[in-house]
């Protein structure tokens, strides 16, 4: 049997609302998110994202993070497209190998069934 232990998450960032106090600049939030600049731009990893009730919807990997992320929010990126409105926390892990990402991904696929993973899906969804 393969023994797998997930890293602890880099960043983990939430939709919330910006408390504005004397001298602050306003943060534009980018679909809830005003820590979406905490995300990594160079890095590849992977990332997580969760609904409110800390339910695992996606699982996905890339290159370099902060763009691939973007990519699902903004674009018509198939598995989130009607589902972009779920997302209340994201986790992201800096992996830079891309094996490792790999199978780091299908593994937490699987294990946390993610709710909107549709290829690499070994489990018999509910």
């Amino acid at each position: 049997m393969i023994k797998i232990d997930m890293p602890k998450p880099d960043v983990v960032i939430r939709q919330r609302e910006q408390v504005i106090k004397p001298g602050d600049v306003e943060i534009p939030p980018y679909y809830g998110f005003i820590d979406f600049h905490k995300i990594t731009r160079e890095k590849g990893g992977l990332f997580f994202l969760y609904n409110a009730a800390n339910e695992l919807l996606f699982v996905g990997k890339a290159r370099k993070v902060r763009q691939r992320i973007k990519k699902y929010f903004d674009g018509n990126v198939a598995p989130l497209n009607n589902h972009k409105h779920e997302v209340h926390k994201i986790e992201v892990y800096e992996i830079e190998d891309p094996m490792e990402r790999e199978i780091y991904e299908t593994y937490a696929i699987n294990k946390f069934r993610a709710k909107y993973n549709t290829e690499k899906v070994f489990f018999e969804a509910e």
